[in-house]
């Protein structure tokens, strides 16, 4: 009697409960939130039929949720956050980073601007590049007894200046000069070469004996070459720039053939451009190192140089 009285009051106790805690869900009853409630609401009605209605041995259910140390929530509490807020917040980080980086691009901006207005600036100023214009002639440092009379010596693809404009008629009479044709075409080159300077014809010359050079360097007239091209130069004009020649035929062997010409012919050159402390030195070194040579086949030219110079 009391089972049948007891079974319909349970049941009616479950659905009232049941019925206010989902009468007391918000409108937004499909959160994580609510859910988590409801489902805590049904866990402890099932476990409250267990404890009224035992198994046929007789014992209780063990209860599927323990309630013992455990608050629970009110019911109508509402969530924390929700989908569209946690959205909101995000988009309004978003804004804020994009607004920094927006100021800071502008700030590198004006920074770039005033530099490159700056370096404008300095580049219009007068002696800030080098001229294209600039004279590109061969510099001669201060000169050492050590053997370096003049440090820079020429490059082998050094190729003279081509006269400008030249006349038909000399155009005709460099022609009329024969190139020989012998088995040996290094010292074909080099006669040809020989034969444009011995007729007065310096810069094709220059220009024949550069290619010989550059085309023989280890011929065994070489030395000559050299030598004569710096002749050529000299003959020109233009001590300077056949004064790296005289020098590096001089260094280059100095028991060849016109190593001793050549440096007769640096003191020339520099007595030629009024540098009168490497025309003594390069004299010096001549008597020095080929006493025999400037007591006998250059003595004249040797004691004619050493006359143009006052040597201590």
């Amino acid at each position: 009697m009391m089972a049948r009285w007891v079974q319909p009051r349970m049941i009616a106790l479950a659905m009232a409960l049941a019925s206010t805690g989902l009468t007391a869900l918000p409108a937004a009853a499909q959160s994580s939130d609510q859910d988590a409630r409801l489902r805590k609401i049904e866990a402890e009605v099932r476990a409250l039929q267990r404890k009224v209605f035992p198994g046929a041995d007789g014992r209780f259910f063990t209860p599927e949720v323990d309630t013992s140390g455990e608050a629970t929530p009110a019911p109508n509490a509402a969530p924390a956050t929700t989908a569209v807020t946690d959205i909101l917040g995000r988009l309004q980080s978003l804004e804020s980073q994009l607004a920094v980086l927006t100021a800071q691009t502008e700030v590198n901006t004006n920074a770039i601007a005033r530099l490159t207005e700056r370096l404008d600036t300095q580049g219009a100023a007068p002696g800030m590049g080098v001229s294209a214009s600039s004279p590109q002639g061969t510099a001669l440092p201060p000169a050492q007894r050590t053997g370096e009379i003049l440090p820079s010596q020429p490059s082998q693809a050094q190729q003279p200046a081509e006269p400008a404009g030249p006349s038909p008629e000399r155009i005709e009479a460099v022609q009329a000069i024969a190139k020989p044709q012998t088995s040996d075409a290094g010292d074909d080159e080099y006669v040809y070469g020989f034969r444009l300077w011995d007729a007065g014809f310096f810069p094709e010359a220059q220009q024949q004996l550069t290619l010989y050079l550059n085309e023989y360097p280890d011929h065994w007239r070489a030395s000559y070459g050299r030598n004569l091209l710096g002749r050529a130069f000299l003959d020109d004009g233009k001590p300077r720039e056949a004064a790296p020649w005289f020098l590096q035929n001089y260094q280059a062997d100095k028991q060849g053939v016109r190593a001793a010409d050549s440096l007769l012919f640096l003191a020339e050159s520099m007595i030629a451009i009024n540098d009168t402390n490497r025309a003594c030195i390069a004299l010096a070194e001549f008597s020095e190192t080929y006493p025999a040579i400037a007591s006998g086949r250059l003595s004249s030219q040797y004691q004619d140089n050493r006359g143009k110079v006052n040597c201590n």
